[in-house]
């Protein structure tokens, strides 16, 4: 025997995948994940601490525990779930309050978060915010999930007279689907609650982040089985009412599967089906800014396809722990290894490979396989992302989809996401609101609530929800109505010209106080000699201040999915020897992103390159003007400043120019001269020979002073 593998041990031992890990920390064993390899030795060892702990229990010492909450989920050993010391919200877990109309500056106080790590975060998505802007509650939303800080939205408290008319501070719509890059800059974290817009008073406590289910997307390309793997892990025919056997819609589904490190204890998944076909990519997109875990499906005869890059694309964007399924290896001419080697080749390292990725063989349609993947999945969730919500906060959710149907009017799909969603409550989602008249699971029975990760069909919105929309539970229907109308308002004004398309030159401009500069790209060319070879020169250009980052390439015309991808990354698209589809150039307008065309390959470098050196920051260089001498001092009365009444001695003194003042040769004062005259006149400029009035904010001028005056010239840097 050359190993065991830590999930199997902790099943032999009855021990969770975590407490194991933790003795093997004891033992100074380096170790990965529950799925990671150890030797025999090692082996022992562990088997060898968890005897001596028993024999400890029966003289009175406390083993580990191993009991389990609610949903199945194991919780970490005594000695790992003490908490230390909390120095921030983020550490303690405590909720923070946090105002419906507050400025950037505020905000980082109530968090701890230094406020110029918050503006770099806005430049991230696309902002520039001055210390004194006020934040919408989207926003502040948004960033304290992003540092791990749990936070609650309070509105401004009504008058006495009419308590009712406490209204939550109306958002923008548009703020709610974030992209997954922008936040590809920093670690998401999963943990942190989100909040529902509401009125002063939560409806109920928060009682604190409990472990919930993982969220699953199975992502792939189309006819590659991933409504038959979901159909298989689900025991049911969803495939068969499907148009052409391919997914129209995205479609949520929670499973119960037993824990593979505690027998007999039940675990629940939530899976998102995406669709397959390249017309619904955008709705790929959507799914993967929702989910913990992304599972690639590749077909074992067919290898990498084009939609399979382009879910890679969308996983690595939204940074999530991807598994891979290698399906259909029952088909003949299926070749597992060969897809594990071409995966490496789009920078994806399976485990077998010395990676990180876990992969799995199975055939859905024979049932091969399932077992181990489900396995994973629950590994993975313990070890990796361990994923939790407060089912006491106030609820809030995504729309995952919407339609009308003929007999029971809107009908909506919602994954919840914080809280708990109950029948009666009063509801938004985007610019739409209501009262919620009847709940649906995905098996088709009536229920009165839905915890965290559970979906969802909700009855009784006035209007049909746009995907991806934030879905909130507010305190009555009339603060959901002024919420949405507030909404609808914003994106009003937003269609009447307030936003517009984010280009290079505002990449440029965004970009200047960030210490590190990543400048986002989609590559299309007619051919792939042409993409390689553009990819390969662009990463040839190492500097430590900026860097080419490639979301995504591919051959053919620019498409709705190239366009989707950039807007989730704030990207920029380069189009070589093709055309954008005329889809494409719409869709561009309306999620603003900058596609350039080019036909010469060298134009296309000299534009990136120029680009790049324009993130740089300048260096200037000091260029000297002229020299004074103050032989005469009037005094203001009434700003109580002084004006130096000088002789130019060299060259010439210029008004808002840099100058440095010296006294017997030691430097006494710097600044820029605020205002200069020739006798009672204003003066630009004042030339050697010439007598003329200096004032410089902040210097006292004394006789005999000497003013140094200079230019800072700035020097264009090359790459």
């Amino acid at each position: 025997m050359s190993g065991v593998r830590i999930y199997d041990l902790a099943k032999e031992l009855k021990l969770t995948s975590n407490e194991l890990l933790d003795v093997l920390k004891e033992l100074g064993e380096p170790t990965k994940t529950a799925s990671s390899t150890i030797n025999d030795s090692a082996a022992e060892g562990v088997r060898k601490r968890v005897a001596d702990r028993a024999n400890g229990v029966s003289n009175g010492a406390s083993a580990p525990s191993t009991h389990h909450n609610g949903n199945g989920s194991a919780p970490k050993p005594a000695a790992a779930t003490a908490a230390p010391a909390a120095e921030s919200p983020a550490a303690s877990g405590k909720v923070v309050d946090i105002p419906s109309v507050v400025s950037l500056k505020d905000f980082a106080d109530l968090i701890s978060i230094p406020a110029p790590t918050i503006q770099k975060k806005l430049m991230g998505l696309g902002v520039l915010a001055s210390l004194n802007q006020k934040l919408s509650p989207e926003v502040v939303t948004r960033l304290a999930k992003s540092y791990g800080v749990p936070v609650n939205i309070v509105a401004p408290q009504a008058a006495p007279a009419a308590p009712q008319a406490a209204v939550a501070t109306t958002t923008n719509t548009n703020a709610i689907t974030p992209a997954p890059q922008a936040v590809e800059a920093a670690p998401a974290a999963p943990a942190a609650p989100k909040v529902a817009v509401v009125a002063a008073k939560p409806r109920q406590k928060a009682a604190g982040p409990v472990s919930r289910p993982p969220v699953v997307t199975i992502m792939g390309h189309v006819d590659h089985g991933k409504t038959t793997l979901l159909d298989a892990i689900r025991k049911a025919r969803v495939v068969d009412t499907e148009h052409g056997g391919i997914t129209q819609h995205i479609g949520a589904y929670q499973v119960s599967v037993e824990d593979p490190t505690n027998a007999g204890v039940m675990r629940k998944i939530t899976f998102l089906d995406t669709p397959g076909h390249e017309a619904f990519s955008a709705m790929r997109a959507r799914g993967a800014q929702v989910t913990d875990i992304a599972i690639l499906v590749v077909a074992a005869d067919d290898g990498i396809m084009p939609q399979t890059i382009e879910a890679i694309n969308h996983i690595k964007a939204a940074g999530v722990p991807m598994i891979v399924a290698v399906n259909k290896i029952d088909k003949d001419g299926a070749n597992p290894t060969r897809v594990l080697t071409q995966l490496t080749e789009h920078n994806v390292m399976p485990e077998a490979y010395g990676g990180d990725v876990q992969t799995v063989e199975l055939s859905a349609k024979e049932g091969l396989g399932l077992d181990d993947l489900l396995e994973k999945i629950i590994l993975v969730t313990d070890a990796e992302i361990e994923p939790k919500a407060d089912p006491s906060a106030p609820a809030t959710g995504w729309v995952i989809e919407a339609e009308i149907d003929k007999g029971r009017g809107v009908v909506t799909t919602i994954l919840v996401d914080q809280g708990t969603v109950k029948m009666g409550d009063s509801v938004v989602a985007g610019t739409t609101f209501g009262r919620i008249k009847a709940m649906v699971d995905d098996m088709g029975q009536r229920i009165k609530d839905a915890p965290p990760a559970f979906p969802v069909v909700i009855l009784g919105l006035n209007g049909v929800p746009k995907a991806g929309d934030r879905f909130e539970v507010a305190k009555n229907e009339k603060i959901a109505r002024q919420i949405a109308e507030g909404r609808a308002s914003d994106i009003k004004e937003d269609q009447m010209g307030s936003r517009r398309v984010m280009t290079l030159e505002d990449m440029q401009r965004h970009f200047k106080a960030t210490p590190s500069k990543t400048l986002n790209l989609i590559v299309k060319g007619d051919v792939q000699g042409s993409v390689e070879a553009i990819q390969q020169s662009l990463e040839k250009i190492d500097h430590p201040e900026v860097k080419v980052k490639f979301i995504g390439s591919g051959v053919g015309s620019v498409g709705d999915s190239d366009v989707q991808l950039a807007a989730a990354s704030s990207a920029l698209i380069l189009a070589f020897n093709v055309r954008p589809e005329p889809g494409a150039v719409k869709m561009a307008e309306a999620e603003h992103v900058d596609i350039r065309e080019y036909r010469i390959i060298y134009d296309l470098f000299d534009d990136v390159k120029k680009a790049m050196a324009n993130l740089l920051d300048p260096i200037y260089e000091e260029s000297a003007l002229g020299v004074a001498e103050v032989r005469a001092v009037f005094r203001l009365p009434r700003s109580g400043g002084s004006i130096a009444g000088s002789y130019i001695l060299d060259g010439k003194v210029v008004r808002n120019a840099n100058v440095r003042v010296k006294r017997g040769g030691k430097l006494v004062a710097e600044g820029k001269i605020d205002t200069l005259k020739r006798e009672k006149d204003d003066a630009r400029e004042v030339a050697q020979g010439y007598e003329c009035g200096i004032l410089v904010p902040g210097y006292d001028p004394v006789i005999e002073d000497r003013i140094e005056c200079y230019e800072l010239k700035r020097i264009e840097r090359t790459l």
